[in-house]
């Protein structure tokens, strides 16, 4: 019995997985794209939450790409709350489908069939074939582990009597509220718990005032595993896991109390006919009531949850959220966004310099060296592969970019040849209009104006030109003038070493726009 039990709950653990990465694989950067460009009020964030997490059987999907877009600054957080609140409620949707098929059909006979089909896709096919048939091979396992978890709770209503147990009091229920709490948090799935509880309420093992209490426990026992989650994350992660704790306790404490109410009338409306279908419509009806009570009030719920976690962290890291590192669009998103935000800082610590505030200057770049690093390290993490084009390219045109803010952080760090620059009459201005270039780069960044490529190639060309002419110049000196050679060479150093900079801040450009999303 014990082994037919967890066999079950591995295979429809198993089988979750398996969908959830087809599903993923399959709708490609689909996700990214639905949730960027999410707009309008906090009803439609939460009706997108709840659609993607229905699509991809995953709250953890929808959470983490919600967590990437907010890091990167493409998603407030209010609307991302939104978004979250929706997740919860699409969870739901595991406990209608095992209620409505897994249960009622004997889908046993097809389910190994199917999982065969998959696993012929999986490892014959390509690319969209392959992903579609892994999501079928993990379609088809998780009916035959409910077809597994049916066999052993039909064994342990044979052998356990649970009759004995009280009855619609309140000390039963909750413990059974805990129960279904150690459920999840053992199991590290809300999914595969829901569904342990309708295969034992539809074997007559428990009673659904029973198996509602654990619903609600389970539901209250996803909390857990976002809080493991968020320790030494992101700022925004952490906000999110408390949004997502906050809301799960909310909805549990308001169904705890609410649970006779509820029982009553759905047993009005079921007459008690099919007790499986009536739980999952309390696990949808519980949560649809905790997002009534909080929708409204969203605003200030994600107001208070970024009073309690502040944004103490460094600025330009902030985006660099390990925990979306394995979602390599949202990755690349935020890469991308704190590479512009990068460069603009390249012409602060420039305009610093000019304006004799080297200690300014300095503490940009010794951030600029940090965010880069740091920038570096995350990048090292994401393997976005060959399945999606157009991502693969963003992935190396962002990696193009960081190798060209690096060179110019190289090049800051060169006082010689920025003092003589800083000092020549002929070589401030071509600071100066690289400086003006850089900070006209703050439109494109905030997402108001084109990326202006065309402008730093031209300041790039632009440099190029006086550096042939000035060369010239400076080597008439040398000849007709006495100009020391050691100046001559300094200054000649000093040219190519702006033209550089220039030609660094050019390309990085041109790559990030070619990264940005279409």
């Amino acid at each position: 019995m014990w082994s037919q039990l967890l066999g079950g709950v591995g295979l429809f653990l198993l089988g979750m997985s398996l969908l959830t990465e087809g599903l993923k694989q399959l709708a490609g950067d689909a996700l990214r794209r639905v949730l960027g460009r999410l707009t309008g009020g906090p009803l439609r964030a939460l009706l997108t939450g709840a659609a993607v997490t229905a699509l991809v059987q995953s709250s953890s999907a929808t959470t983490l790409t919600t967590i990437g877009f907010v890091s990167a600054g493409l998603l407030t957080f209010p609307r991302a709350v939104g978004i979250v609140l929706g997740a919860n409620l699409g969870t739901t949707s595991t406990g209608w489908i095992v209620s409505l098929l897994g249960l009622r059909v004997n889908l046993a006979a097809f389910a190994l069939p199917v999982v065969g089909v998959g696993a012929l896709l999986r490892l014959g096919g390509r690319r969209r074939v392959a992903s579609a048939g892994l999501a079928l091979a993990g379609f088809g396992l998780v009916f035959v582990g409910i077809d597994g978890l049916q066999v052993a709770m039909r064994d342990v209503a044979a052998r356990v009597d649970l009759s004995s147990l009280p009855q619609g009091t309140f000390a039963a229920r909750l413990w059974m509220t805990l129960v279904g709490v150690v459920m999840t948090v053992v199991m590290q799935s809300s999914s595969a718990a829901v569904a342990m509880t309708l295969t034992a309420l539809g074997a007559g093992v428990i009673t659904l005032d029973l198996a509602a209490a654990m619903v609600v426990g389970q539901n209250v026992g996803t909390t857990v595993t976002a809080l493991v989650a968020s320790v030494g994350a992101s700022v925004a992660a952490r906000r999110t896991a408390l949004a997502h704790v906050l809301f799960n306790l909310l909805t549990g404490l308001v169904a705890f109390a609410a649970l006779p109410v509820f029982l009553a009338l759905l047993r009005r409306v079921t007459e008690g006919r099919d007790a499986a279908t009536a739980l999952a419509a309390f696990h949808t009806g519980f949560n649809l009531l905790g997002v009534a009570l909080v929708l409204p009030a969203l605003p200030r719920f994600a107001a208070l949850v970024e009073r309690v976690v502040p944004d103490r962290g460094a600025a330009l890291t902030r985006r660099l959220d390990r925990s979306v590192a394995g979602v390599a669009s949202v990755a690349v998103e935020a890469a991308r966004a704190t590479l512009e935000e990068c460069l603009l800082r390249v012409g602060v610590c420039l305009r610093a310099r000019l304006g004799d505030d080297d200690a300014g200057a300095q503490r940009e770049l010794d951030g600029l060296r940090d965010a880069l690093d740091a920038l570096s390290s995350f990048m090292g993490s994401v393997q976005s592969g060959h399945s999606t084009p157009g991502l693969h390219a963003r992935h190396a045109d962002a990696l193009h970019a960081i190798e060209h803010l690096e060179q110019i952080v190289v090049a800051l760090h060169k006082p010689d040849e920025f003092a003589t620059a800083l000092g020549s009459p002929a070589l401030r201005p071509w600071l100066d209009d690289l400086a003006a270039a850089l900070e006209g780069l703050a439109p494109w960044v905030e997402g108001r104006a084109r990326p202006p490529e065309d402008a730093l190639a031209g300041i790039a060309a632009v440099l190029v030109d006086r550096r042939r002419v000035e060369r010239a110049r400076v080597m008439d000196r040398a000849v007709a003038e006495g100009l020391p050679p050691a100046d001559a060479l300094a200054q000649l150093e000093a040219m190519r070493w702006v033209e550089a900079l220039g030609h660094h801040a050019h390309r990085a450009v041109y790559h990030l726009a070619a990264a940005h999303p279409e």
